[in-house]
């Protein structure tokens, strides 16, 4: 059976650090002096130190948001379709820069036969896949496939779909792009479990190969395990101001019991057989679930904690930054599993090892 290997991640994101005045628009739109200091308790524990948008903050005087788009003004957010112009506008741009990032030869480009896209935050038609044909110059009969609003676990799910490509396609070579435009959909909201969601997510990229060629990781099988009873604690529905996430302080919680009971079955063996662990850096309480779960030791998850300080959550986009970075410090024959968690709730998990 031919196997599938993750030749090169390239990655990328938005210009602009705006974790700190997010958090200064954040604090703006709450009532309560109770419920402020709460949340300012709640950034100092995050273990997020930047994000990046598109949305460039502006500066002034009078302690108010600014942002060169005019996207988030007080009384007035913005409908779904202005939301929906901006990734229209914005995500090809992200796109290309990424793209660019993993220095095709024109062999490579033509020798690439799929493209798949996941993205959660926008979408258009001709959409992604259409523009990063056009800009890499592929060959117009490409095969393309959209992954859509599947959340933070889509690039897994890519994964999956590139695996099964290569294995049945006689010399496929496959590009994925996930893209995701997080900062798009901020609510105007003083829920302090909703601004908290705000305060994790970020927009970001990434491009990646998937091929027979044996460079890179190999990736040996996938598995998902939904967790019962709890399809109401992670959701993402369209609204008239844009989409709505709902993200329950218990996931964290669920997320380590079903470790705790069925982490074999996640690793399809001993965790601790498991050199080299990307998970997906959903927030500071999401890792230490997965490091509890498993009795993991507490430098099993330092890729993903370091990715989770320098770039928040980044939804289906992040698992990829991680894997990109243990792909730079992996030594041929390391063992690996990703899991990336989203709604369901389901975590999606890859076994690979280093080639």
């Amino acid at each position: 059976m031919t196997i599938a290997y993750l030749n090169r991640i390239a990655t990328a994101v938005p210009a602009y650090d705006i974790h700190r005045p997010f958090i200064d628009l954040a604090e703006s739109m709450i009532s309560s002096d109770s419920v402020r200091n709460l949340f300012r308790r709640m950034v100092r524990l995050s273990a997020i130190e930047h994000r990046y948008s598109f949305l460039q903050p502006i500066p002034n005087g009078d302690g108010q948001w600014r942002d060169a788009e005019g996207l988030y003004q007080r009384g007035n957010f913005p409908h779904t379709a202005r939301r929906m112009q901006a990734f229209e506008q914005l995500a090809p741009r992200l796109a290309r820069c990424t793209v660019d990032k993993l220095n095709l030869s024109e062999a490579e480009r033509r020798s690439i036969s799929h493209v798949i896209v996941t993205s959660c935050t926008g979408l258009y038609a001709p959409g992604l896949d259409f523009d990063v044909v056009a800009h890499l110059s592929l060959d117009p009969s490409v095969e393309r496939t959209m992954i859509g609003f599947m959340g933070c676990y889509a690039a897994i799910n890519a994964l999956k779909t590139a695996h099964h490509i290569v294995r049945s396609v006689a010399g496929a070579q496959v590009l994925i792009l996930s893209l995701e435009l997080c900062t798009l959909h901020m609510q105007e909201v003083d829920n302090l479990e909703q601004l908290l969601s705000f305060l994790l997510f970020a927009d970001g990229c990434a491009a990646y190969l998937v091929s027979a060629q044996p460079i890179g990781l190999a990736i040996d099988s996938f598995a998902a395990i939904t967790i019962p009873a709890t399809s109401g604690l992670i959701t993402w529905r369209i609204r008239e101001l844009g989409f709505d996430m709902q993200l329950s302080g218990r996931v964290p919680a669920e997320i380590r019991r079903t470790l705790g009971e069925a982490g074999s079955r996640v690793t399809r063996g001993d965790p601790h057989s498991i050199d080299l662990w990307a998970v997906h850096p959903g927030g500071r309480t999401i890792l230490d679930s997965v490091e509890q779960g498993l009795s993991l030791p507490p430098e099993a998850l330092i890729h993903s904690r370091n990715i989770l300080a320098r770039f928040g959550n980044m939804s289906s986009a992040s698992v990829m930054f991680v894997l990109d970075q243990i792909m730079r410090h992996a030594r041929s024959g390391q063992q690996g599993c990703a899991i990336s968690f989203g709604p369901g709730v389901t975590a999606e998990t890859m076994l690979f090892h280093a080639a």
